[in-house]
């Protein structure tokens, strides 16, 4: 059978983009639809605004800060309006380099919504077509087909959940609200308490933990919950549920499983995210999806359809912006190229952009212990950047050495550019290097990622029982 391309990928974000363009560079004719966000959700309403927002956050401190160091600079008056436009400002610049990207790749690109009528054919609903595919054929083919559609954000199913906002809305608010009530503690949560703290609103922080960011290290989520507590402006509600949101008087009233009951301006859910998968008609292509309406793979991003893929959030792995283009890379290095390109998922590096920021590579010590006994190694200081000021922000950093080997296999950060020094030992750590490795590394000094290459005495040891 002859098709109209050899792959088409559906959803621009930062994976499909990946695929799309090493695809082309593979000579395969390629095409990509997006019907909104051009760079996803990632560079639109996600980490690259979330980012911007964290950085205008933190200079009321900074002023702060400058005080100690002998400067008489004086705090003013924070401007929404002016943060979001230039944030809006930019957005649109990055839109416009993605689009170019996949046009001088030769790529061709399609504005709509896509659907599927059958395991190699695409239909694209109120498509704006490119220029060089000016017949207007709404239904197009092709031999692959991957599934790059990312995921969004999730309601709580609770009472009166209409009005509440996701993160999507958070990031186009005509005004900031002075009093911000954030139901939920994984990235989205902390980070935005962060935001809106250092912008100067009062934030309620509510979530089910005793602790936030569950799934991470243990000793780093009680690290995050002492920096959250130290912030001024965040007051958190630990252990305890919403039940049922209430307009009154032009504000809200957020009520709690324990009958406390917060008055606030904004109820912000960020509380878990879900595939895009609705209107893709996946049935019609014989695409099978989890319970949890996540789509279905191998270890090859192949569905249940053996010429249809999906990558990123739509799939049950790590959900994360650079391991869906580390996805895409490979299956379009597989597909066109004949290649394998392998990524060190399991040192995949985090970060969360609280201020100080936390940032983790490989395992935590629940999941080291699980292995076998691991040695623990602890520092705790406050960096030279406080010596002068008012504040005292604590850098925590733990190092987790699996004792039979002696090979680092999990290394977090709470602090100062906490993701900038993870990044390069998140290197080390996929690279399997031994403490003896880091113990003959010369450091930087004085740094507080010195500190990573200068532990040298065994906090613990831990096993599972």
């Amino acid at each position: 059978m002859t098709y109209d391309f050899d792959l088409i990928v559906i959803g621009a974000g930062s994976g499909g983009v990946r695929c799309a363009r090493i695809a082309a560079g593979h000579g395969a004719k390629v095409a990509i639809i997006e019907k909104q966000h051009w760079g996803g959700t990632c560079v639109n309403i996600g980490c690259v605004p979330k980012k911007l927002m964290m950085f205008a956050s933190t200079f009321g401190d900074l002023v702060e800060d400058s005080h100690g160091y002998g400067w008489d600079t004086k705090k003013g008056q924070h401007h929404w309006q002016q943060l979001i436009e230039a944030k809006d400002k930019e957005i649109n610049r990055l839109n416009g380099i993605y689009v170019s990207m996949l046009q001088k790749a030769g790529v061709t690109i399609f504005r709509g919504a896509a659907s599927f009528k059958d395991a190699h054919t695409i239909n694209i609903a109120q498509s704006v077509l490119s220029e060089d595919n000016a017949q207007g054929k709404l239904n197009i083919t092709a031999k692959h087909i991957v599934i790059a559609t990312g995921s969004s954000p999730s309601l709580l199913d609770i009472e009166g959940k209409e009005h509440a906002i996701v993160s999507d809305q958070a990031f186009y608010l005509k005004e900031r609200p002075q009093r911000v009530s954030i139901v939920g503690s994984g990235y989205i949560g902390i980070e935005f308490a962060g935001i809106f703290a250092g912008l100067g609103s009062q934030v309620d922080l509510v979530y089910r933990q005793s602790v936030p960011l569950r799934g991470f290290d243990q000793d780093m989520r009680q690290a995050l919950y002492d920096a959250i507590d130290a912030r001024s402006n965040i007051t958190q509600h630990t252990g305890v549920s919403p039940v049922k949101v209430v307009k009154n008087d032009g504000a809200y009233q957020l009520h709690l499983d324990n009958d406390e009951v917060i008055t606030t301006d904004c109820v912000f859910f960020a509380t878990g995210r879900h595939p895009n998968i609705e209107g893709l008609e996946l049935d019609l292509a014989g695409v099978g999806v989890t319970k949890k309406r996540q789509i279905i793979v191998n270890d090859d991003f192949v569905t249940s359809t053996p010429n249809i893929y999906a990558i990123g959030d739509v799939i049950d792995k790590i959900n994360l912006t650079p391991v869906a283009i580390a996805q895409g890379h490979a299956l379009a290095d597989r597909l066109f190229a004949g290649k394998t390109r392998k990524s060190a998922y399991d040192a995949t590096p985090k970060a969360v952009f609280f201020y100080p920021p936390l940032a983790s590579v490989g395992l935590s010590e629940e999941e080291a212990a699980e292995k076998g006994e691991v040695e623990i190694y602890i520092s705790q200081f406050t960096s030279m950047k406080y010596a002068f000021t008012q504040r005292k922000v604590k850098t925590y950093i733990k190092m987790i050495v699996d004792k039979a080997s002696q090979h680092v296999v999990g290394l977090h950060m709470l602090g100062d550019d906490a993701p900038e020094i993870m990044q390069g030992f998140a290197v080390a750590i996929a690279s399997g290097l031994t403490k003896s490795d880091f113990d003959q590394t010369i450091g930087i000094h004085p740094s507080s990622a010195e500190e990573l290459v200068t532990l040298r005495q065994v906090t613990r040891t831990s096993q599972k029982q």
